[in-house]
């Protein structure tokens, strides 16, 4: 599968960084905003649901508490008033003033324009920003629905994008066979067989509540389990027949039916669900490990410094890089000698870099002359350079890896190349 458009990964990548930095601001007190306006909301609607807001908030008792949230609300009119419709999918708004230490606030701003409609039109005060409409948006819109049993245990969960969720575990209850003979053995094994019945009935039902208000979105449905009990599951039709027809063939054997046989289940399907892009990274993290374990020089690099290197030669086929990156790429200017020199940084690690003595002069003179996010830095390198660009999450097994093994960054080569790194090892000392 190819990957998706540089453009629409970082698309996904800046609403996500958006929405970690709104959740970052915290209130003193609920100081806070949050108005979502839905597509086709009237803006003078909004406007006076706002004036009577503004006015029982000056019934709030505490006075610096009063004070920002009339600031706020005065602002979010401002900001409202600049539409003169909702955009095709809404606007939400995020408006009040965030803690930042020493008793002391400072007031944050932020717009944004969902990349789908909002079903609400939604106003709250509190201490945090309400963002679970938006979050919501985040994950891919296609679904799989997980299904692993036997007689004694079943789990449901999704494969949402790249992310196994549970969502239900039960146990059965169903007694195991045993040993008795003559009539009480018939009898036995008629009440087993009974509350297996009643014990896929229920599997059935779990089922209908957690996948079918999902029906749209899910692309199929995946069973697995040791046995045939699932097997016999399918083809007797415990599923409600929308469900029944979403069931992905053949089903498939997993040793276990909790959430690992849910993994178990996503790993078994890697054919089936070729094309999806947790399968994808899968593959394309086991390649760059098969190249890092070649004896000679193999087709990788890894590491911010190696890979910066390969980049400045041409030599990235692949540029891997993990979605939880939070630098900037920043450069500094020397005041008093003008030497600039580039760092990538995170934002608590700038302002510290401000402060530091220039490394040419010693005169502690740094100013900011220009900030990029990094992850978008590298998506322009990587196109400067005709390398392909793919942004790996970070909730996958593998990409995890990416991220705490890799430093959150890695590439695919045309050819072997000495690294910045291996030179440094391959210097003689003394």
């Amino acid at each position: 599968m190819s990957a998706p458009s540089a453009d629409l990964q970082l698309a996904r990548y800046s609403f996500q960084r958006k929405l970690d930095e709104i959740a970052a601001s915290k209130g003193r007190a609920t100081e806070l905003i949050s108005l979502y306006v839905s597509p086709g909301k009237q803006i003078a609607d909004v406007i006076s649901y706002l004036r009577n807001e503004y006015a029982q908030s000056s019934n709030i008792k505490s006075r610096t508490t009063r004070k920002n949230v009339m600031w706020a609300i005065e602002s979010l009119m401002g900001r409202v008033r600049q539409f003169r419709e909702p955009p095709k999918n809404g606007v939400a708004f995020f408006v009040g003033n965030k803690a930042i230490g020493a008793d002391k606030s400072e007031p944050v701003t932020f717009i944004i324009e969902p990349p789908e409609p909002l079903n609400t039109y939604l106003y709250r005060c509190d201490s945090t920003f309400f963002l679970d409409p938006l979050l919501s948006m985040v994950h891919e819109p296609e679904t799989f629905g997980l299904i692993v049993m036997d007689r004694a245990e079943v789990t449901l969960g999704l494969l949402r994008g790249k992310r196994v969720e549970v969502l239900r575990n039960r146990q059965s209850l169903v007694p195991s066979k045993h040993g008795r003979g003559g009539q009480s053995a018939h009898r036995f094994e008629r009440m087993i067989e009974h509350a297996a019945h009643e014990f896929f009935v229920k599997v059935g039902e779990m089922a209908t509540e957690l996948f079918l208000p999902r029906k749209d979105t899910l692309k199929g449905i995946l069973i697995g389990g040791p046995g045939a009990t699932k097997e016999f599951f399918y083809k007797e039709n415990f599923l409600q027949y929308e469900l029944q027809q979403k069931v992905v063939l053949p089903l498939f054997d997993t040793g276990y039916t909790d959430e690992y046989g849910l993994r178990e289940l996503v790993e078994k399907a890697t054919q089936t669900l070729h094309g999806l892009e947790i399968t994808e990274e899968k593959r394309i993290i086991q390649r760059l490990l098969n190249e890092i374990r070649k004896a000679e020089r193999g087709l990788a690099a890894y590491g911010p410094v190696d890979v910066a290197h390969a980049l400045d030669i041409g030599a990235v086929d692949t540029l891997l890089i993990s979605e939880g990156l939070r630098q900037q790429r920043v450069t500094f200017r020397c005041t008093a000698c003008g030497q600039e020199f580039s760092r990538t940084l995170s934002d608590a690690e700038v302002d510290v870099q401000l402060d530091a003595p220039c490394p040419k002069c010693g005169q502690r003179s740094l100013t900011e002359a220009a900030k990029e996010d990094y992850v978008e830095n590298l998506f322009r390198r990587a196109a400067e350079s005709g390398a392909e660009a793919r942004l790996i999450s970070t909730e996958s097994e593998e990409g995890e890896m990416l991220q705490k093994a890799f430093g959150g960054i890695a590439a695919l080569l045309r050819y072997p190349v000495v690294s910045p790194s291996a030179a440094a090892r391959l210097r003689p000392t003394g």
